[in-house]
């Protein structure tokens, strides 16, 4: 496999889409936010002094997903369909989705992890006060579907 973001003088560019066919496309993310029984208990609980986390860290992540493109370097601008974040919260940790969606001539798997991202990144910076080493592990693509090199599923070759 050759990588596209370079041109002929090895330089980086970005990938020209212009002659790709529209396409549906979709892309899941997932990350972990790990954290003290009491942190994530303050969250729970509403306790936390700069509001309800969660509901903060989802649109955060929303936010984030649809300005991918002016974060990430090489990334197209997209025009989002639907970005969905959702949560579970344990006992000592925060789990993190994010689905885009797109129907568009490049996929949207940037646009999940960075909404993941901006979520985790919040969490972090609301409990901040309260905890100082929390962990944010495991950022990853779970699944990708459409366009020309087809569906993507982690676990699977």
């Amino acid at each position: 496999m050759e990588f596209t973001h370079f041109n002929e003088q090895g330089r980086a560019r970005m990938v020209d889409v212009t002659d790709k066919a529209a396409t549906m496309r979709t892309a899941t993310a997932a990350g972990t936010v790990k954290m003290a029984p009491a942190t994530a208990e303050a969250i729970r609980t509403g306790g936390m002094t700069k509001g309800d986390v969660l509901a903060v860290a989802q649109v955060a992540g929303i936010m984030a997903a649809k300005r991918t493109g002016e974060l990430i370097p090489m990334c197209h601008s997209i025009a989002l369909t639907g970005v969905d974040i959702r949560f579970s919260l344990g006992a000592d940790r925060v789990d993190i989705w994010a689905t885009a969606r797109c129907k568009g001539e490049t996929g949207v798997e940037m646009e999940a992890l960075t909404a993941v991202s901006a979520a985790a990144l919040t969490i972090y910076d609301m409990c901040k006060a309260l905890q100082r080493d929390i962990e944010i592990t495991d950022i990853r693509l779970l699944e990708k579907s459409g366009g020309k090199s087809g569906d993507f599923r982690r676990g699977e070759k």
